[in-house]
């Protein structure tokens, strides 16, 4: 009778704090709502800015050309930019082909600090004594097997021109059709474009960045790249949020990224990034859900000049609302919700053993835990087909049964996040490079896109 009790009690308290949680993110539907319809837009840039794009690979021979190729196709002026790659612990030539292409290329050996965020740590000093951070006004860090829409880098500099100091893009898919794991990622991807991205951008409030495809003023990292753990781009946008930037997005400026095709690379890195998850929620959580409630002046820091009365007001409230965003992104929510369940069957298990309670019971608890599972299922199912039918212009076409397949085979990828973060809780974790074999160039794609749109309009 006491287990019982005492587990009754845990289960109170845990769906208590569940229904609080819930109440409190209420206003994220209204996110979705306007995602459907809306995002900001930026007028055309007064002026070119001046960027360096970064890019960490190791042994990315097969794509690290197409990158640098797609790059130089920008119809951006070419004075105005500059390419750096840090080939990190490479056994390949990666190296030297990047040299070729007319990128600045380091290379690191070091096997004891490996992950990607150590790898731009090294290239930001590279470029601070050579160059000087100061020498670009905005750095875009891009992944080797990335591709650039061709007028990427002018629709990034519009956001920019207008006053915007981290902007993320559209992270579109070049292997979409190759399996229901790559489409998975691209659904996935894409989710985050409409229910986070688009409407928080034109709220002026800060979105999450997604590991490459965003561009940051240098300021940014004038004290260096300080983001070294296996997820740095959440550690990165949460440090930022609790140092007072907003995160902008731009639906215009689109980049393709190679997706996974193996289940096996798949599962590897969604417990790399679950591992990475759980460490920016210790590390960067409490500084956030402290400016739920102080802010200590960070909200006007990045102000110019002095600013009235009600603009600090609003940046102040601004900031607190942020912080509570970034917050509910970096909390490790799949777990909570796995732990809520499992203390619910643990309630009911004990309380039927215990209190042989009859078969009637026993039902209705089976019956409980099936509608968990087929009402998440379901749900899952839609939002894939949501991403299918609003994104179709811009993704790869699939064909009818193969879209079915792929949205029925969707929350599958969900599931193996969920799983990855309990496996990520008791293992420890690595980091280990993606391989990237497709030899997709930009050019297959824009001509793939711009067929498309010649069928529209004959249509």
């Amino acid at each position: 009778m006491e287990i019982v009790a005492v587990l009754n009690a845990i289960w109170t308290v845990i769906r208590t704090i569940s229904k609080i949680i819930s109440k409190t993110l209420w206003y994220k539907n209204i996110y979705k709502c306007v995602g459907v319809v809306a995002t900001r837009k930026f007028k055309p840039a007064k002026q070119y800015h001046k960027y360096a794009i970064i890019v960490a690979a190791r042994n990315e021979r097969t794509v690290i050309g197409n990158l640098i190729d797609s790059i130089k196709r920008q119809n951006y002026p070419e004075d105005m930019l500059d390419i750096f790659v840090v080939a990190d612990n490479c056994t390949d030539d990666t190296a030297d082909i990047a040299r070729k292409m007319g990128a600045i290329c380091y290379e690191r050996f070091d096997n004891e600090h490996r992950t990607k965020g150590y790898a731009l740590q090294y290239l930001v000093e590279c470029i601070r004594r050579d160059y000087g951070i100061d020498a670009y006004e905005g750095y875009i860090l891009f992944d080797a097997d990335n591709l650039l829409a061709p007028d990427y880098l002018q629709q990034m500099n519009n956001a920019f021109d207008a006053g915007e100091k981290i902007i993320t893009s559209y992270r579109n898919t070049k292997n979409f059709g190759d399996n229901w794991i790559a489409a998975s990622y691209g659904v996935h991807w894409l989710r985050t474009v409409r229910n986070e991205h688009r409407p928080r951008s034109l709220f002026h409030l800060a979105t999450r960045i997604q590991g490459t495809g965003f561009l940051f003023a240098h300021e940014l990292i004038k004290g260096g790249w300080n983001w070294v753990s296996l997820t740095e781009d959440r550690a990165f946008c949460a440090d930022a949020v609790a140092k007072g930037y907003k995160i902008s997005y731009n639906h215009d400026a689109i980049f393709y990224d190679e997706q996974p095709t193996s289940i096996r690379i798949a599962m590897r890195q969604r417990i790399r990034w679950a591992k990475g998850h759980l460490q920016a929620f210790f590390e960067i959580g409490p500084k956030l859900f402290g400016h739920i409630f102080v802010t200590n002046g960070v909200a006007n820091v990045h102000e110019n000049g002095k600013t009235s009365f009600w603009k600090r007001l609003f940046n102040n409230l601004r900031l607190r609302f942020m912080s509570l965003d970034i917050l509910s992104n970096v909390y490790p929510r799949a777990l909570f919700t796995s732990f809520k369940r499992l203390i619910y069957l643990m309630v009911r298990i004990t309380t039927i053993c215990i209190l042989a309670e009859g078969a009637s019971k026993i039902g209705v608890t089976v019956i409980t835990v099936l509608w968990w599972t087929a009402e998440t299922y379901l749900k899952t199912i839609l939002v894939a087909l949501y991403v299918y039918v609003i994104e179709h212009r811009r993704i790869q076409k699939l064909g009818f049964f193969k879209t079915i397949w792929f949205a029925v085979t969707f929350p599958i990828f969900d599931l193996i996040g969920k799983l990855s973060l309990i496996i990520a809780m008791f293992m420890k974790v690595e980091w280990k490079p993606i391989p990237h074999d497709s030899d997709i160039k930009i050019t297959d794609l824009t001509e793939k896109a711009e067929n498309k749109k010649e069928k529209q309009k004959i249509s």
